[in-house]
């Protein structure tokens, strides 16, 4: 079996006495600035931020630890995290976590960003409590999916059973679940935490906020925040895929047979600079030889030539008398 081991000095913190209160930070919908228009995705199969508290000093060790954690492109599938602290057990190793499955994975591109992490048969522990679980679960999952163009989705589920510091939990989506037992302390359980945003999501399938007093193996208290299967991730900043608007008919100008006048009032439609010269007009007259007042036209012109030709001839006949 894989495992992870860490080692927590807390002489560092010796120098000051401050009481050091770590907690894991919140799954986040927020991420790194992609480069090269690519998204970014990241998981982590368990997250530790946790205070503990030792009897024969007065001083606060930090447990801070991770397990899978991934950032794309990547993949991790250890099964077990041992963490040793200054001062709490003996100096022996602490088992914090060991599962059948844990797996943690993160892909990102230029169209789509992507992160899941999955546990199946874990079981959690903290320092002063080796015999007995913070918790249990049969199988955990979180997914969060950003595709360019599209909105992100984020998702988390809890399967099969959950037991904390030894009883059977029934999760609810209202609300954290509390969990106490007289003489060893408290857990609340988060079930199933999403946010999005318009380029962003992020899951976290459980989150426990621990608060138990041991007495036990020299922790006199543990206090912090654990988060079980956590996903993110960003967009890229591609544009979105688009669907192409149909292209429109070539419509062109058809040649009427009423009155022109309207038509060459426009002017410049065929383009003479602007001047209202008429050219669509012209053009129109030009294919059609005449318009609807052609035949008046006609007229009048043989009118007035028959007009001329009289005059003409009474002229030419005064002159001869």
């Amino acid at each position: 079996m894989n495992s992870n081991t860490f080692r927590m000095p807390a002489a560092v913190l010796l120098a000051t006495g401050a009481v050091v209160l770590l907690t894991a930070p919140p799954a986040s919908a927020t991420g790194g600035t992609p480069t090269g228009g690519e998204g970014t995705s990241g998981a982590v199969v368990l997250r530790t931020g946790l205070d503990v508290g030792l009897l024969n000093k007065t001083v606060h060790v930090p447990l801070k630890a991770t397990l899978n954690e991934v950032s794309a492109p990547a993949k991790a599938e250890k099964t077990a995290l041992t963490v040793t602290l200054d001062g709490v057990e003996g100096n022996r190793p602490v088992s914090v976590l060991r599962a059948d499955v844990a797996t943690s994975k993160a892909t990102a591109d230029k169209t789509k960003a992507e992160a899941e992490a999955n546990l199946a048969k874990a079981r959690v522990h903290v320092p002063g409590l080796p015999l007995l679980s913070l918790i249990e679960v049969e199988k955990v999952t979180s997914k969060a999916v950003c595709e360019a163009g599209k909105k992100p989705v984020a998702s988390a589920n809890v399967l099969g059973t959950v037991t904390a510091l030894g009883k059977k939990v029934t999760l609810s989506a209202g609300g954290p679940t509390k969990v106490e037992v007289p003489g060893v302390g408290m857990v609340s359980l988060e079930l199933s935490s999403t946010e999005t945003t318009s380029t962003t999501a992020a899951a976290a399938a459980l989150r426990l906020k621990v608060a138990v007093n041991p007495l036990n193996l020299n922790v006199a208290q543990v206090d912090g925040e654990i988060v079980l299967a956590e996903a993110h991730c960003e967009s890229p900043k591609g544009s979105a895929p688009t669907t192409k608007a149909p292209e429109q008919p070539d419509i062109k100008t058809q040649t009427g047979t009423g009155t022109g006048g309207a038509t060459a009032g426009s002017g410049t439609t065929a383009g003479s600079g602007g001047n209202g010269s008429g050219t669509t007009a012209d053009a129109n007259l030009a294919e059609t030889g005449g318009g609807s007042l052609t035949p008046y036209i006609t007229g009048g012109a043989l009118t007035l030539l028959a007009l001329g030709g009289g005059a003409l001839f009474l002229t030419r006949r005064g002159k001869t008398q």
